[in-house]
């Protein structure tokens, strides 16, 4: 496990409870504001309280069941600890209806959940422009409910997925492993099986033309050898990873070997030149249809026809042998369409009439990729993060407009905001490696420029957006700049005449704020990272099972592949000299390639007990 990926469910926690209490205590100071008696005071607390344990505890919580008539039931709760206390506290309670935007998201449907979230952050800009008759304070409260909804489920939600996927790399690992074996058992049919079947045949014809015609079965010795040293090669190949077959010799291969089991064969077209991974797949399939052929009918003539155009090029296997046992639902046809289909081409066979068609039709343009895991990286951290950067710059630039700095000033205060959020999205906020210092530092000295030119100038500490540069340094790993950022709104507050209360918004919202910028970006890039390590954990599965399957190729095919060269070139040295025990060795060739056929099939399934 990486280091992140051990630091992501605890950083999650800190940052979530952090940030949550960041709104609560907010809130719970301007109720304070407005009468320090403890009958006012206490349901606030209580409130707060009870939707600080449901955030952090329910909603927030990667184990909780968020579709569950719980959910529903913590819900309803929660819309009464937003909403309710609004008759009491008023505008000291704006603000806290995003938690329950934020849970509607996270607990209902989609569009149930966005309709709640856009009626209730509307309705609270209605109520504020009911209360103050002030169009940019109702545009700023609608703004505010966004920017908290969209911070309470992108963190809840960012924390289930680092759960979600630390969860599940053990088992994508897993079924990575099962493909694997799935490509073994197709290679091993594939390529394998043509060749036994092709010694085997071979082998029988051999025996039958020892004593009446020495001539031919020396020969046909020769290509039983050549077959068998070829299937050695494959054992190797298929063990190691996918084997580009060449179609010209597999035609070749094809034409011998119909012609050794005296069935008449017409090969028309040219595939010219193909992408390896076409000519591997088409090969595939000829030989495929061919061992089919052999095997599971009784076909006395075969037509093979390649046809190829601008954009395909197909395979057409006519026999009028029709096969002893269906063959649309075995092993061999369902991975040969397989195959095909993941070249995005099609593939049939089946009966027309007396005949037997096997066809298949690939692509030239376009191919349709069929490696590799796919990529399951969520991308929810992307938008959210974006959306609640500009949310945050939305309301900094209402404050800007209710500031009155007039069109000059106006344009300056807004211009910094954009710099800001721009450099936040663009660069600081993204999953990769951040910028190399020089250029880092360049950034970040012109995010704090754009910070403090506004608060400076005009004399207002509500300007700008400090949090992002305190976000920005904390993904910098400057800690102690990112406090000084805090300390110094704090300070800026209080030199600007705000009361206690003031100062300490300052304080909570660059803290809040930063909180948020880091753990956003910085758990985008843990989610990026625990990828890395399961596609790394899959490789490592993948390597063991290719280890243990090339074990069992070498105990089992390699030792019969061996044999199998080893005998064929005894009876090929003593087909002159003593027919009789030339024979008997070809005898057993075919015992052993049958035994071998069997074989394949056993390595495919899995282990083989010996």
């Amino acid at each position: 496990m990486t280091r992140a990926a051990a630091l992501a469910p605890r950083l999650t926690l800190v940052v979530v409870s952090v940030v949550f209490a960041g709104f609560v205590v907010n809130a719970f100071q301007y109720v304070v504001a407005q009468r320090a008696t403890f009958t006012h005071i206490a349901p606030a607390a209580l409130c707060l309280a009870v939707m600080m344990v449901l955030q952090v505890g329910f909603f927030s919580n990667p184990d909780a069941d968020l579709r569950s008539r719980r959910a529903y039931a913590a819900l309803a709760i929660q819309a009464v600890m937003a909403l309710a206390p609004l008759a009491l506290y008023g505008p000291a309670w704006t603000g806290l209806q995003g938690f329950l935007v934020g849970d509607a998201l996270l607990v209902l449907r989609p569009l149930a959940g966005w309709l709640v979230f856009g009626v209730i952050a509307l309705a609270n800009g209605l109520v504020q422009y009911e209360v103050s008759s002030e169009p940019l304070q109702a545009i700023y409260i609608v703004d505010l409910t966004a920017v908290i909804g969209l911070v309470v489920f992108g963190l809840s939600r960012l924390r289930s997925l680092v759960k979600e996927l630390d969860d599940t790399r053990s088992h994508l690992a897993g079924l990575a492993v099962a493909r694997e074996r799935l490509r073994f058992a197709r290679d091993l049919h594939d390529l394998l099986g043509f060749s036994l079947s092709a010694i085997t045949l071979k082998a029988e014809l051999t025996h039958r033309l020892m004593t009446t015609l020495p001539a031919r079965a020396r020969h046909e010795l020769t290509e039983i050898l050549e077959v068998s040293r070829q299937a050695l090669v494959d054992v190797r190949s298929v063990a190691a990873s996918y084997r580009e077959l060449s179609l010209s010799d597999s035609l070749a291969a094809a034409r011998s070997l119909l012609v050794a089991a005296d069935i008449k064969v017409t090969i028309t077209g040219d595939p010219g030149f193909l992408p390896p991974q076409t000519r591997t797949v088409l090969s595939t399939v000829l030989r495929e249809g061919i061992t089919n052929l052999l095997r599971h009918s009784s076909a006395t003539s075969c037509h093979l026809t390649i046809t190829r155009s601008a954009d395909h090029i197909s395979l057409d296997l006519l026999n009028n042998g029709v096969p002893l046992t269906e063959l649309g639902t075995g092993q061999g046809t369902g991975n040969l369409k397989t195959r095909v289909e993941g070249l995005g081409g099609t593939f049939s066979a089946g009966r027309e009439g007396d005949l037997y068609r096997l066809h298949a039709v690939l692509p030239l343009r376009g191919m349709v990729s069929s490696g590799g895991v796919a990529e399951l990286v969520p991308r929810v951290g992307l938008v959210v993060v974006a959306a609640v950067v500009a949310g945050y710059a939305g309301n900094a630039v209402v404050l800007t407009l209710a500031a009155g700095l007039g069109i000059a000033g106006t344009a300056v205060a807004v211009g910094c905001v954009m710099i800001s959020a721009g450099i936040v999205v663009g660069v600081f906020s993204r999953p990769v490696e951040l910028p190399r210092w020089p250029v880092r530092y360049g950034l970040l000295l012109v995010l704090a420029l754009a910070t403090y030119l506004p608060i400076v100038v005009f004399g207002d500490p509500f300007l700008g957006t400090p949090g992002l540069l305190a976000g920005c340094l904390l993904l910098c790993r400057r800690v102690e700049l990112a406090a000084g950022v805090m300390v110094s709104m704090g300070a800026a507050h209080y030199l600007l005449g705000q009361n206690f209360i003031g100062v300490t918004y300052g304080i909570l919202l660059t803290i809040n704020h930063g909180l948020v910028v880091f753990a956003l970006a910085r758990l985008r890039l843990m989610i990026s990272e625990l990828h890395e390590a399961r596609e790394e954990l899959a490789e490592l599965a993948l390597a063991q099972e290719r280890e243990r399957f090339a074990d069992d190729l070498h105990e089992l095919l390699g030792i019969n592949l061996a044999a199998i060269t080893l005998k064929s070139e005894l009876a090929h040295r003593l087909v002159d000299r003593d027919p009789v025990r030339a024979g008997d060795e070809v005898g057993e060739v075919i015992g052993i390639s049958r035994q071998a056929l069997a074989d394949v099939r056993a390595v495919a399934a899995g282990y083989r007990e010996l």
